[in-house]
């Protein structure tokens, strides 16, 4: 189905909906109310586009119409330069309304989970995972999202093994999915006393949080130990049993959150991790992959697997999806990622776009 077919077919299915947001009817069912009002807002758009599209058409074939018949040559001047004018205009309300057409990811406006974990590298690898987790909370406090750390496990030096935390707020998940894979740093660690520049990764994984109801876990399904929580370097921090580890028995997939002094707390937590991790998996599933490729997303760790790189030593960050570096690593870490997270969209977009062509 060519452009201008499928958007005739949407202008009509516009139509039907309006004509059953006036039935008087439809008031007496409040989910397919609900239901109707959402569709119909999220077709306006391209209906409003498509008429400027149609109605940009008729002006230049009628300025085409006036220009076979005039002879005044600065008239046919004007009509000339009215009617390339008109055709630019045209060619870009297509483009609009090629990008409305494309495909959505349903969880584009969700909240996120985010996990970061040192990979290669040693204590420098944790210390990269700490900064990349400020980079991130500073990133969410630009866009006025809120953070909240979920699970931690630091090390001695102020780094971390694994965080995860959470991202909320419009769109968190849209602009931050890119985020995901390894990490690399090159920068002379804080222990080197020779001076030799090191290169270190961190693996981020983001994962868009599930509703509770969404993905229904069978307590028969799970296994929750307690334990007592324990700082770096394995000093206990707590006297009760109040960390949690909850295990999920068919997918394997494990679950500890030992932050909060309350067992429930960290029960809580342990939950909304293990339902996005689960609805991750039905997410690749539909895609037809296998449950193992949700790893897909950080891979191994391995200093050659990379999706960007910061290298202090050249004030530089690059991006190798891309192929575009910012040299000021300070304001990158500072969370200035628009940046990046912009033109990997654009290039998602234009993948898409060449998909559907």
């Amino acid at each position: 189905m060519d452009l201008i077919s499928r958007l005739e077919e949407l202008e009509r299915k516009h139509e039907e909906l309006e004509r059953e947001l006036a039935s008087p009817e439809l008031t007496k069912d409040r989910a397919r109310l609900a239901e109707v009002a959402r569709k119909h807002a999220e077709l306006q758009p391209v209906v409003d586009k498509f008429s400027r599209y149609r109605q940009t058409y008729q002006d230049i074939e009628a300025a085409k119409e006036l220009l076979s018949t005039e002879e005044d040559p600065k008239e046919r001047e004007y009509l000339k330069e009215e009617i390339a004018r008109e055709e630019r205009a045209l060619e870009d309300l297509e483009a609009q309304l090629r990008r409305l057409l494309l495909p959505k990811d349903e969880a584009d406006e969700r909240d996120v989970i985010v996990e970061i974990r040192g990979a290669a590298g040693g204590d420098e690898a944790k210390l990269f995972a700490g900064d990349l987790f400020r980079m991130y909370e500073r990133y969410a406090e630009s866009k006025g999202w809120s953070t909240e750390i979920l699970s931690s496990s630091p090390n001695e030096i102020g780094g971390y093994n694994e965080i995860i935390f959470a991202v909320k707020g419009p769109g968190a998940y849209r602009r931050l999915k890119h985020e995901a894979g390894t990490h690399r740093v090159q920068r002379v660690p804080v222990t080197e006393s020779s001076g030799r520049i090191h290169t270190s990764t961190a693996t981020v994984a983001v994962l868009p949080e599930a509703e509770e109801v969404e993905v229904e876990i069978d307590p028969k399904d799970i296994r929750i130990d307690v334990f007592r929580s324990s700082g770096p370097g394995g000093q206990s921090v707590n006297t009760t049993d109040s960390a949690v580890r909850i295990i999920h028995l068919p997918t394997g997939i494990v679950v500890s959150c030992q932050d909060e002094k309350s067992q429930i707390q960290n029960r809580d937590r342990a939950m909304r991790i293990l339902r996005s991790r689960l609805l991750a998996l039905e997410r690749r599933k539909q895609e037809e992959k296998t449950a193992e490729e949700r790893r897909a997303q950080i891979r191994r760790g391995d200093r050659s697997e990379k999706v960007r790189t910061y290298n202090f030593p050249q004030n530089r960050v690059t991006d190798h999806r891309i192929g575009k570096s910012i040299h000021d690593i300070q304001k990158v870490m500072a969370g200035d990622l628009d940046f990046f997270i912009d033109s990997l969209l654009e290039l998602e977009q234009a993948e898409l776009l060449a998909s559907v062509e």
